[in-house]
Formats: C-alpha cells, sequence, structure tokens
C-alpha cells in the first residue's frame, strides 16, 4: 500500500475505535471500572513505550541533533499540559445537572483537537517509515479504547441520548484521520520530522500524568500488582515490535 493508504486506513479504523464506548451499555459500574483501569496501565506503557523507543529515537535521527529533537518533544508535552489546564479550569466541579451538559461538549472538544494532533504524530510516522506507523499508531489505539469507553459513560451520564453519544464521539474522532492526511499533505512541502518529537512529548504527558495517577489510585496490592503487569505489557509490547522492526 502507498503511505497515504496507509495514512488513510489507519485514520479510518482509529475512528471506528470511538464505537467501542457503546459497550458499557452493556457492562455494570462494578465491570466497568474492574475492565477499563487494566485497559488504562496497558494504555500508559503502550504510550511511553512508544514516545521513549520508537518516535524520539527517530526524532533524533531525522533531525540530527538530539537537543533539537527534545525542544520539541518539550514543546509537545507543555502544549498537553497548557490543554489539559485550560480544561480544568472550565470544569465545573457542581454535582447539578446543568453543569453536566457544558463539561461534555468540552470532552467532545479535547477530544477532537487530542484525536487531530493524534492523527499528525502518525502521519508524520508514516512518511518517516511505515514501520514506524504502524507502531505508533498502535500506541495511540490502546490509549483510544479505554479514553472512548471512559467519554461515553461521561456523556450518557451528561444527559446525552445513546446514539446522540456514539455519533458525536464519532465527529470527534473522525479529527484522527484529518490530522493524518493533514500531515501527509504538509510533508511534501515542508520537513514533518519536527512532529515525531512533538508527539513524543504528547505520549509523555498523556502517559505519566494522565493515565499513571489514574491508576494509582487504590489501596489494594492485588489490584496494584494486576495494574503493574498490564503496565510492564504495553511498554513490553512496544520494546518487542522495537526488537522486531529494529529501528
Amino acid at each position: 500500500m502507498t503511505t497515504l493508504t496507509w495514512i488513510v486506513v489507519g485514520g479510518v479504523a482509529m475512528t471506528l475505535i470511538s464505537l467501542v464506548g457503546a459497550v458499557t451499555l452493556l457492562l455494570s459500574e462494578s465491570t466497568q471500572k474492574r475492565l477499563v483501569r487494566p485497559l488504562v496501565a496497558f494504555s500508559a506503557g503502550s504510550l511511553l513505550g512508544g514516545a521513549l523507543l520508537h518516535m524520539m529515537p527517530a526524532a533524533e535521527r531525522r533531525l540530527g541533533d538530539g537537543v533539537t529533537a527534545n525542544l520539541w518533544v518539550l514543546a509537545g508535552f507543555a502544549l498537553f499540559l497548557a490543554i489539559e489546564q485550560f480544561l480544568h479550569w472550565h470544569h465545573c466541579h457542581r454535582a447539578s445537572a446543568d453543569c453536566r451538559k457544558p463539561l461534555t461538549y468540552l470532552i467532545l472538544i479535547g477530544d477532537g483537537l487530542h484525536n487531530l494532533l493524534g492523527g499528525l504524530a502518525v502521519g508524520a510516522a508514516f512518511v518517516t517509515d511505515v514501520g514506524l506507523g504502524i507502531t505508533t499508531w498502535l500506541a495511540a489505539a490502546a490509549h483510544e479504547v479505554p479514553q472512548e469507553l471512559g467519554d461515553f459513560g461521561v456523556l450518557v451520564h451528561g444527559g446525552w441520548s445513546s446514539r446522540g453519544a456514539l455519533l458525536f464521539n464519532l465527529l470527534s474522532a473522525s479529527t484522527f484521520l484529518v490530522g493524518g492526511v493533514l500531515a501527509f499533505g504538509i510533508s511534501a512541502r515542508f520537513d514533518t520530522s519536527w512532529l515525531l518529537g512533538f508527539a513524543a512529548g504528547n505520549f509523555l504527558y498523556i502517559g505519566a500524568s494522565d493515565l499513571v495517577p489514574e491508576v494509582n489510585r487504590h489501596h489494594d496490592l492485588g489490584v496494584g500488582a494486576l495494574h503493574f503487569l498490564a503496565f510492564v505489557l504495553g511498554a513490553g509490547l512496544l520494546a518487542a515490535l522495537r526488537l522486531l522492526h529494529g529501528a
């Protein structure tokens, strides 16, 4: 397949992952909690493994300068910190129903922006190398499953119908494809190597700042061991892909 075909197929597949949220309609709340937390730990390991073992080394090779590559990593990390601070600033902490609907819109907007940046990252990775694109896509997809499960639940709890929640989750996820195609389009005129470092910073922030603290909210040794094993499995998968791919 051509590079553009890989990007489009990956973008469509990532968009369809947003439909996984419908599974929450079939699960009890306790089952959802038991399922989602290990998935979050797995995705944290995948994102950190993808950033540290694949994207950052590739950015350094392409840019030819470790300092420049790490500056882009820092920029990507800082942007996601700024986005999250903005969303926290708008977050309504009151329990009244009138607060839920605005919060759901913010979640959709934030998710759409997140997916757009993710699409840019994966698109740039595919432009650099198809193997790198696949591993970057896998790391991003590992994060999407627990995120979409959580987002769908928040939308329904916030007053959306199941059909409406699925539709708008699908629309916000479609920006991933837009980002991928955009990365491919600008790569013909500009060097997109900096996007690899920038996206690595995004992945590092999500994995270390958002996901790892989420799986630490417990006081049970057995649960902690399960989360640690899930994290190691996610990171180990990306390490194995690095060894197999050899780059």
